[in-house]
């Protein structure tokens, strides 16, 4: 099986949707058609989480989770580094980092643990986001010691040497080209629009990774990154599926207890200044076929009343056929096939803790204008920031906002499930939250929704990228 680790799970998918914008993310059915009451039945299920939080004498976060609909364990070990905290001069650190740690460890060289994942008939990846790195496996249920011991074994002693330094380079080195620059539209949605749009560096910076900053990279460097940020005192990990929580508990004390807790982390500084200019920037494109445009709306500060307002206008101007962005831009219009976008493009609405950007894009046919464009969605966005929409289109949102949340956790494998359980644990300290997720959503009323708008999407609160195509002498 081959395995592509790193930010290939979340890029790719993000790629074929940048290249082949022929449908939203959101496939949900449409809710043209649903009664007013439909999502408050659905807020009202009783679906609810088993969850069983625990905290090490080393700081280490446990999360416990028991379902035993399918006979196998998911762990995901999630450290809370990302590229926000990446060092300056080391852009691209983070991701890199996570590489090194699937070169093996002490009691695993390289390759052992991925034999002893692959060898259970299980399966294992990691990546790299804004606030975490993860490292996740699913396997037979009775794999699961096996598994932990692993994972306790590669947070307590990483096999960090130059060799696999310069093989993991090389790695992240060919994900930049392959990915970024000898693709069509390569990170121009992903990268270019948030260092666009911010203006603290640890959110503006090509997280990616520049090739020279990558080059200078140094076994130092990774030794230090790996002593600060590490430690089980900064970490999480979570346990899905058929197990006994009392023996998992145990278990995991076994192998983690003994591992010291790290230095206090450093504080960064991640706060964004509010915007008010509208910004522009320009990306000339000689591998595209068609312009392309994005728009990043800086979001509300997560958990508060005006953040679960923007998760529902999300729902209302961008996810779904339904959406009043696709009906403007694509149904009446016909500037593009589809229009993609949402909260946090590298992950979702819940998994990130900082400063973020509410995104719509497409790539839209070459006849038509930036100007054409621009005008048909701020006549759309103005609705939502002038009128008062109606309960029964606010429903409809909540509705579909509940699609696809037990969509994310009621799957198979229970990556969305355990990524949520690690998200709220490691960023709010109650991982139980994953079972009032509603809460938020139902005090959201149609002046909520309208005040929010007319706040956050001011235009003095975006910034616009335009792709253009250029010709061979990289003129327009």
């Amino acid at each position: 099986m081959k395995v592509y680790r790193g930010l290939a799970t979340g890029f790719g998918a993000l790629l074929l949707a940048a290249c082949q914008p022929a449908s939203a993310p959101d496939d949900t059915a449409s809710t043209d058609t649903a009664p007013a009451n439909m999502a408050e039945t659905s807020l009202s299920t009783d679906f609810t989480v088993d969850v069983s939080y625990h905290e090490l004498d080393n700081g280490l976060r446990v999360v416990l989770s028991e379902d035993d609909s399918v006979p196998t364990a998911t762990v995901a070990v999630y450290y809370g580094v990302g590229f926000r905290n990446e060092p300056r001069g080391r852009t691209g650190f983070a991701h890199l980092f996570e590489h090194l740690m699937f070169a093996g460890s002490e009691n695993l060289p390289h390759g052992a643990f991925d034999t002893l994942i692959y060898g259970s008939g299980g399966v294992n990846n990691g990546s790299t986001r804004y606030d975490f790195t993860n490292y996740y496996e699913v396997v037979p249920s009775n794999a699961l010691t096996a598994v932990l011991w692993a994972e306790a074994d590669r947070m307590r002693a990483p096999n960090l040497d130059e060799a696999q330094l310069d093989n993991q380079r090389e790695v992240v080195r060919n994900e930049v080209f392959v990915n970024v620059i000898n693709q069509p539209y390569g990170g121009w949605i992903w990268i270019d629009l948030p260092m666009a749009a911010n203006e603290n560096w640890h959110n503006s910076h090509n997280f990616y990774g520049d090739l020279t900053d990558l080059d200078a990279a140094s076994l130092e460097d990774a030794q230090a990154f790996f002593d600060q940020f590490y430690a089980p005192n900064n970490a999480v990990i979570v346990v899905a599926g058929a197990i006994d929580r009392d023996e998992t508990l145990a278990t995991i004390e076994q192998y983690f207890s003994a591992i010291p807790a790290g230095d206090a982390l450093p504080e960064i500084d991640t706060s964004e200044p509010r915007q008010e200019e509208e910004k522009f920037a320009v990306r000339e494109d000689e591998l595209a076929n068609q312009p392309a445009l994005a728009v990043g709306y800086h979001m509300p500060e997560r958990g508060t009343p005006e953040y679960y307002a923007m998760i529902l206008i999300d729902q209302l101007l961008v996810q779904g056929d339904d959406s009043r962005l696709n009906q403007s831009l694509v149904n009446e219009e016909g500037f593009a096939s589809g229009v993609f976008g949402g909260i946090n493009l590298l992950g979702n609405a819940f998994n990130y803790n900082g400063p973020m950007l509410w995104t719509v894009g497409m790539i839209h046919d070459s006849e038509f204008t930036v100007s054409d464009v621009m005008t048909s969605l701020d006549a759309t966005i103005e609705g939502v920031r002038t009128d008062l929409v109606s309960e029964a289109d606010l429903e409809r949102a909540r509705t579909k906002l509940l699609s696809d949340f037990y969509g994310t956790v009621d799957t198979a494998t229970r990556f969305g499930l355990v990524d949520l359980l690690a998200s709220f644990a490691m960023f709010d300290d109650d991982p139980s939250r994953i079972n009032r997720i509603t809460e938020g959503f139902e005090q959201v009323t149609p002046e909520l929704i309208r005040a929010t708008a007319q706040d956050y999407l001011r235009p003095t609160n975006r910034t616009v990228l335009e792709v253009r195509l250029a010709d061979e002498d990289g003129t327009e």
